[in-house]
């Protein structure tokens, strides 16, 4: 038994195919189906929303390519967790790992998991809005079922991603299609006069970008699965260039195709776009866009739920989370631990949770800490030149993805300031106060040996090592 713990360790499982399907299915999850008329809303006119879109998706292909040159230099799983840790150092590690953990991850999932609700329910209430406890009932539903499929199979929980991938882009691909017929019709009357009335604030320019930026959200994901993908410094920055334009041009054709289809009042004032650009266009065969936005939500979760237990997994493997996180399961080699701790804390958050507030404060505290770990790729570019780089890009590159990100967290609060993000950034910082007793100092081992020891026996865990 102690030889076969020492070498219990997650294997390398993830291709290339697997890699952009990951990406690719977690980025189009719930987002281009639910913020859309959000961002238009804010920025006031089509032509700006478009440009809204493009530059999101400009953004996060600068700074995925920077979080390309950082996998491969710290060629460990944990995405910004780990970055920040051999950078920053353990403090502000753990403040990321922190909020992370008991906000950031389990807002994304009660995010995805309401819209993939609002979507199944949609179709049975197609004059009224479903009632609110039908709908977070759904969503619970949604999440302890992906739950106990990642805890079960890795293999089979990579096998559903690419399934709903396939279900997704043919489901975008159909808006597509359905826009450029029109548009060759001559319904191009939205398209006159696009930039009138845009908002030129700092604030409505902030809040469109948060809503854009939630539906590329995923961006990111395979570093934080560095350790299971195969050849990472060949493969991590092709699945990021192939997944990510690929999404990009799927975006900015499906908006082209919601603005062909409705005008910007109807657009705005839908509150599931894809159902209502399924009404308009295929009449009563308009559910059809109802299942496949669902499914494109469940699959945004699968892949949120896949890497989001590595994190967990990872802190407590450096010792910043309790250890019975770091162990996988005896036989079936996945986190399961780390999946029941965040599932727990998804349902939590899902009781209080509405979509529109989970995604500004979602967005708020993730580009801090994006902005925090590309000060740390700067810090390695300019202290330590010597280390391998299989990949690089210039340093003109973090700056500006850096500069984005200072803006995206000053912007709402500078123009418009709401408390609520004053109780974000206080809940971010409250990590320190948990850092200096429990970890620096270790107070109460003794307590957590035990209770580690029993969760242990009755997981059928143990720990797993790194796999570099």
């Amino acid at each position: 038994m102690d030889e076969k713990t020492q070498k219990l360790s997650l294997k390398r499982e993830l291709n290339l195919v697997g890699a952009v399907s990951l990406i690719g299915g977690t980025m189009i999850g719930s987002g281009i189906f639910m913020s859309p008329q959000t961002v238009l809303y804010t920025i006031g006119s089509p032509g700006a929303s478009l440009v809204v879109w493009a530059c999101c998706g400009l953004l996060v292909i600068l700074a995925s390519f920077c979080y390309a040159e950082l996998g491969t230099v710290i060629k460990e799983s944990g995405g910004e967790y780990i970055y920040i840790l051999r950078t920053s150092g353990p403090v502000i590690a753990f403040m990321l790992i922190f909020s992370s953990v008991l906000f950031v991850r389990p807002a994304g999932v009660a995010g995805i998991a309401l819209s993939f609700a609002q979507y199944v329910v949609a179709p049975f209430y197609s004059d009224c809005t479903p009632p609110v406890l039908l709908v977070k009932s759904v969503a619970a539903v949604a999440i302890l079922a992906l739950a106990t499929v990642n805890c079960l199979n890795v293999r089979f929980s990579m096998s559903l991603q690419v399934f709903f991938m396939v279900a997704k882009v043919l489901a975008l691909a159909v808006i597509i299609i359905g826009g450029v017929v029109m548009f060759f019709k001559g319904h191009t009357e939205n398209f006159e006069n696009s930039f009138a009335n845009t908002n030129t604030g700092i604030n409505p320019i902030g809040i469109a970008f948060y809503q854009g930026l939630w539906s590329y959200d995923g961006w990111n994901n395979l570093n934080y699965v560095t350790e299971e993908l195969k050849r990472p410094e060949v493969n991590l920055p092709r699945a990021v260039v192939i997944a990510i334009s690929l999404v990009t041009g799927l975006y900015l054709l499906v908006n082209v195709s919601y603005l062909t289809v409705m005008t910007p009042k109807e657009l705005m004032s839908s509150t599931a776009v894809a159902v209502t650009w399924g009404n308009k266009m295929l009449g009563s065969w308009g559910w059809i866009m109802s299942v496949a936005a669902a499914l494109s939500a469940f699959g945004s979760l699968n892949g949120t739920f896949f890497s989001g237990g590595r994190v967990c997994f990872v802190a407590a493997r450096e010792g910043h989370m309790p250890d019975i996180l770091s162990m996988a399961h005896v036989h079936r080699l996945t986190p399961s631990p780390a999946l029941i701790f965040t599932t727990i804390i998804s349902l939590v958050v899902l009781i209080p949770g509405d979509f529109q507030s989970i995604v500004n404060y979602f967005s708020f505290t993730a580009w801090f800490f994006y902005g925090i770990t590309l000060s740390g790729l700067l810090y390695l570019k300019i202290k330590k030149p010597e280390l391998p780089r299989p990949y690089e890009v210039p340093i003109i590159l973090p700056i500006l993805v850096l500069i984005a990100a200072i803006f995206l967290v000053l912007a709402p609060i500078i123009d418009n300031p709401e408390i609520e993000y004053l109780y974000v950034t206080l809940f971010i910082f409250s990590g320190i106060l948990v850092y200096i007793p429990f970890i620096h100092y270790k107070l109460c081992p003794n307590l957590l040996t035990k209770l580690t020891v029993f969760l242990q026996l009755l997981f059928e865990v143990a720990p797993a090592e790194k796999n570099l």
